[in-house]
């Protein structure tokens, strides 16, 4: 029994020696803040005209008060306040430099008549700054064990001392406690907040793919009909194609059953995929069957816009042609997204709508005027990207076609939005 519980104790003592070296001799301090650099000048000011003020009466009591003479006693004084602007880069080698100073001190020290001991009054104070220091940058374990060893090498050099003189162990161990508990307080405090700061920015991001994913359906599911119609339109063609020919062989009559076949099968797999990307609330019946708009409705959307009151200017050039469904369901909604959303951010304005039908591609422009009263750049984009998805929505549509998207303010503090689709595409 003897045996087992010596070895159990002798196992305890070498685990706490491995774990007291690892957290007091080759643990690391925590990152500097960001803020580190704009706190700079106020710690140097700290430095200047508390630490080395301190220090000075430090180097004082050592040599007068406590009989070190001015060699020993410059040396001895000089290392605390050294040890707490040390501590700011090494808080733990600052923390033994200080611990150990005390002790040779007491063990030095020739006192002239009562004063506090083992710790001068300088060197409780500059003591208890570099344990607040480590408490802030090291984890909260190796700050008790710092503040343990600290008040049990007080209490060692305070028993071992003559009676004559006056220990103040007990008023330096509180002061001492309520640093660690005020450091570790803020650390915590700090790695909270840095915490919520990292997790605000993954809420953010997740809300932004959760945005862009959610707008990438809605495009999809009006693509959905554009494609329908296609896939119908094949599949009657291939139904009647064989009595517009007087004998047709065999072998296009298979083929022509084969294309109507594949046609059926692609809309039924288009139906089930409509069923995913459309939840039976998210549009009624009626509106699910209303043919998806193209720029021949151009002209409506804005009398729209000017029934809510603001001023539209619409200018098209080149030869207007009818375009592939694509392009012409995604223009027509760029359109109304930017003229929603000056409705939204800036009324009052007066806005032109430009649509240029190219050689290879079909160009639009939609630019606003600052509103009346204005302060700020507002209109076609302005909060789009936090408030609404319109921006989001409109560079998707440019990227679905391989087309060239750009937005921005303009001179006099209006907004603009600019795309080009190119024609093949869609197509």
């Amino acid at each position: 029994m003897r045996e087992g519980s010596g070895g159990r104790f002798g196992s305890a003592l070498g685990t706490l020696t491995r774990t007291l070296r690892d957290d007091l001799w080759t643990a690391r301090p925590d990152p500097l803040p960001r803020s580190w650099r704009d706190w700079q000048p106020v710690l140097l000011l700290l430095v200047a005209f508390v630490v080395f003020p301190i220090g000075i009466i430090g180097v004082n009591e050592a040599i007068w008060q406590y009989g070190l003479g001015q060699g020993l006693g410059v040396v001895l004084g000089a290392i605390p306040p050294l040890a707490v602007v040390c501590s700011v880069q090494r808080p733990v080698r600052a923390w033994w430099a200080v611990t150990v100073t005390m002790v040779l001190v007491a063990v030095l020290a020739r006192p002239q008549g009562s004063q506090m001991y083992p710790w001068t009054g300088s060197g409780i104070a500059l003591h208890a700054a570099v344990l607040f220091v480590l408490a802030l940058r090291m984890r909260p374990r190796i700050a008790a064990e710092a503040l343990g060893i600290s008040v049990l090498a007080g209490a060692v050099c305070t028993l071992a001392a003559s009676p004559v003189h006056n220990p103040d162990l007990y008023r330096a161990a509180v002061i001492f406690c309520v640093t660690v508990l005020v450091g570790a307080a803020l650390r915590g405090r700090r790695e909270a907040r840095t915490q919520l700061e990292a997790q605000t920015e993954l809420t953010a991001e997740e809300r932004a793919r959760r945005t862009l994913l959610e707008e990438r359906t809605r495009i999809a599911r009006e693509l959905h009909d554009v494609v329908a119609h296609h896939m119908s339109v094949i599949s009657i063609q291939a139904q009647v194609a064989p009595h517009l020919v007087a004998e047709p062989s065999e072998a296009l009559r298979e083929n022509l059953i084969g294309i109507r076949a594949n046609a059926v099968d692609a809309l039924a797999e288009l139906r089930r995929v409509l069923g995913v990307l459309r939840s039976e609330d998210d549009l009624s019946s009626a509106m699910r069957h209303v043919p998806q708009p193209t720029l021949d409705r151009l002209d409506e959307l804005v009398d729209n816009v000017r029934g809510a009151g603001l001023d539209v200017e619409t200018r098209i050039t080149g030869e207007r042609r009818a375009l592939s469904p694509g392009v012409e369901l995604s223009a027509f909604r760029i359109v109304q997204e930017a003229l929603s959303n000056v409705l939204r951010h800036a009324p009052g304005a007066t806005i032109r709508v430009e649509v240029g039908y190219q050689a290879t591609g079909l160009a639009l422009r939609v630019a606003n005027t600052a509103p009346p009263a204005a302060g700020v750049v507002a209109g076609v984009g302005a909060g789009a990207e936090g408030g609404g998805h319109g921006l989001l929505g409109m560079r998707e549509r440019v990227a679905m076609l391989g087309g060239e998207f750009a937005d921005g303010p303009i001179p006099g503090g209006g907004y603009e939005v600019v795309a080009r689709l190119p024609l093949g595409s869609g197509t």
